[in-house]
């Protein structure tokens, strides 16, 4: 890419997320430059290519911080603005971006620390992520097809602007501009109020007894997945973007009263019962209105269940003969059957592909059913 309007990044911070944008960007071809506090941190995301150590054994930077073009910052939320405002005053020819997932409270917290203005600085936050942490989780295609807001402030110049906005291109993502202010109500609905209903519902099951968990079907792991993140990670996150998640959490609790009141009036004629239907209809409505790849509408996509013996090189074999059979897989989820040597592998494809598929696999030996 060698259009882009960056030759050397430095990217502050050699986590989960700073860690991939390095592998995404050496991916395009970009010099990376990596810091991190922590040797141990820097050490992994040099060893899996993500780039070069920006300070030498003598604490000498590799390279002269004016020719730095751009510099992302990947720190916890709490460090933000003070790393950002640094990063202003160490290289003074680079716009400065960052990976945070409040956008706001940093900008504030930057303007009280920068020396100069913030016309260099751009919001940044790719909305992708994991609920595992550190350079060791990182991918390169970590954002290939994710959004990523682009949050300039009334005085970020417009090449730096642009700037930010090739970035996520080159990292794979597709840019999406907003005010600081409408990221922030946007993530606390698609982001904060999923971890937080997801740490609730995991939280209860610390009490549930053995012989309860035993049923834990695919369902539970879903709704729970997320609430394996980083307890101090999104302490700071949330403490961050308190007052539009704790308006939400109260909007979502009134909803669960009423569900509540609802099941417990519950007679199989009464009108409870068609309350009680409308709820989950809408559920099934929300669901509908997810994006799908890019950003763009979803298709119409069906669920072939497909049986996998739990046997190295299976789930391989699997995508081989879809593969082979011409067929796209869309989404895929695996299903593990406690106390038995298989599970279930459900394939998200387009509808108008079932019949191909159905009839390759079992071609394949795999046992499927239409």
């Amino acid at each position: 890419m060698s259009d882009l309007p960056f030759r050397r990044v430095v990217v502050i911070g050699a986590g989960l997320m700073g860690t991939s944008v390095g592998l995404a960007l050496r991916r395009a071809g970009v010099e990376v430059f990596l810091e991190d506090l922590d040797p141990a941190n820097l050490r992994v995301a040099v060893s899996l290519g993500a780039g070069k150590p920006l300070l030498t054994d003598a604490g000498t930077a590799a390279e002269t911080e004016a020719e730095v073009d751009l510099a992302v910052v990947g720190v916890p939320p709490a460090a933000l603005g003070r790393v950002i405002a640094d990063a202003l005053a160490r290289f003074p020819a680079a716009t400065v971006t960052d990976l945070g997932s409040v956008k706001a409270a940093p900008l504030t917290d930057a303007g009280t620390h920068a020396a100069a203005s913030l016309d260099r600085y751009v919001g940044g936050h790719p909305m992708a992520g994991s609920e595992h942490s550190g350079p060791l989780a990182a991918r390169a295609d970590l954002f290939d097809g994710r959004a990523w807001a682009v949050t300039a402030h009334p005085q970020s110049r417009t090449d730096a602007v642009e700037t930010v906005e090739a970035l996520a291109l080159a990292c794979g993502a597709f840019p999406v501009r907003l005010t600081p202010a409408q990221h922030d109500e946007r993530v606390a609905l698609v982001s904060h109020l999923p971890q937080v209903a997801s740490t609730v519902v995991a939280g209860m099951l610390t009490g549930a007894a053995e012989d309860h968990l035993v049923l834990a079907g695919q369902g539970l792991r879903d709704v729970t997945r997320i609430a394996g993140g980083d307890p101090e990670l999104w302490t700071q996150i949330l403490s961050a973007n308190a007052e539009p998640v704790a308006r939400l959490l109260h909007e979502v609790a009134d909803k669960m009263h009423q569900a509540a009141l609802t099941l417990e009036k519950l007679e199989p004629a009464s009108s409870a019962v068609d309350d009680l239907r409308r709820s989950l209809e809408r559920g099934v409505t929300g669901v509908g209105r997810l994006p799908g790849k890019h950003g763009a509408r979803p298709g119409v996509f069906a669920a072939v269940p497909v049986p996998l013996p739990d046997q190295p090189g299976e789930l391989a074999r699997l995508f081989a003969d879809v593969s082979a059979a011409g067929v796209n897989i869309e989404d895929v989820r695996i299903d593990h059957s406690p106390g038995t040597p298989a599970g279930l592998v459900e394939l998200s494809v387009h509808q108008g592909a079932v019949p191909a598929l159905l009839e390759a696999l079992a071609r394949h030996g795999w046992d499927v059913h239409g």
